[in-house]
């Protein structure tokens, strides 16, 4: 199907739950307990369903993410039940990584061929400082994982004065795993004051600073998913390097190919905007999950408005990563 601005809308990225056992704040901000309030997320059959009704209509590729999806108890069962369905091109996962290694080969077995794990440091403390979490238990993932013939992208967001050491690290350590690495823009998805002009890096002045340190050679053809990102190669290392420049890029939007389903029913066809779309009620009254899908793409708007001010109603763990 294609929205009005006639791009193919066939990629539906599936939040399973708000919880997360990291506290990024870029992504969850302090004290955030959303899930507390209500439990309202969507089962494991009605997520199969609406991924059946979505695969119906033409979507053919599908990411389950979070907060972070591996601790949902019966994350096997939906993908398990969205891997079986007819005419899918892809089953991708986004992920911290610290569950990743002993469930690697349930994953690839329930039909899940691509992760990608969220790695915004490779020194350990600075990795715990950034994120709460273990790099030795990322590390394993990632390599177990890789060990299942999975697809493995690095995901690194840029934080100016926090993290910059990392990125040479970062992409050495791409570049001897073969996973292409990804730089993201920092976004205001947590609360508005997360991005400010002390630490925020676009991607066009780390690709400069990059190279002048290593030529990168620009890859227009070069796509090992469905997202945004623009690759380089860095010549020193090898590195396929991603760049995600949501806040920088004009045409950012041009070529948007997704639908976001969150932990708790709503349909959102633009991250960057509030609008949303109501799937419970629908899935509560039997009605056409078709329909609605079609509504949320024709309600799909040209761009973000990240640029403008944009003041997150709830944050990135609540809308799905």
């Amino acid at each position: 199907m294609t929205d009005p601005f006639g791009r193919t809308i066939d990629y539906l990225r599936i939040s399973v739950t708000d919880r997360c056992n990291e506290r990024c704040l870029y992504c969850m901000p302090e004290g955030y307990k959303g899930w507390a309030q209500k439990a309202d997320h969507l089962s494991a059959d009605q997520i199969v369903d609406i991924a059946a009704a979505a695969a119906r209509i033409g979507f053919r590729k599908f990411r389950l993410t979070g907060g972070e999806p591996l601790i949902r108890a019966d994350f096997l069962k939906i993908a398990q039940g969205i891997g079986a369905l007819p005419g899918l091109h892809s089953l991708g996962v986004s992920t911290n990584g610290l569950l990743l290694a002993p469930m690697a080969a349930d994953l690839a077995r329930a039909g899940v061929r691509a992760v990608n794990v969220s790695l915004d440091a490779l020194d350990p403390e600075a990795y715990r400082k950034l994120t709460g979490g273990d790099f030795a238990k990322v590390r394993a993932g990632i390599e177990a994982a890789l060990a299942e013939g999975l697809m493995v992208k690095l995901n690194c967001v840029l934080l100016r004065g926090i993290n910059e050491d990392q990125y040479r690290p970062l992409i050495r350590f791409a570049a001897d795993h073969g996973t292409p690495l990804r730089f993201i823009e920092l976004m205001p998805l947590s609360s508005t004051d997360v991005l400010t002009e002390a630490n925020f890096l676009s991607v066009f002045e780390l690709r400069a600073r990059l190279h002048a340190e290593s030529l990168l050679e620009p890859l227009a053809d070069y796509r090992p998913g469905h997202g945004p990102a623009r690759y380089w190669r860095d010549q020193a290392t090898g590195a396929y390097l991603g760049f995600i420049g949501a806040i920088t890029t004009g045409d950012f939007c041009a070529n948007c190919n997704k639908l976001r389903l969150t932990a708790d029913g709503k349909i959102r066809p633009c991250l960057g905007r509030h609008g949303e779309l109501d799937l419970k009620t629908v899935l509560a009254a039997g009605s056409d999950l078709g329909e609605l899908l079609a509504q949320a793409i024709a309600q799909k708007p040209e761009d973000h408005e990240f640029t403008q001010n944009y003041q997150p109603a709830r944050p990135m763990t609540a809308i799905g990563g």
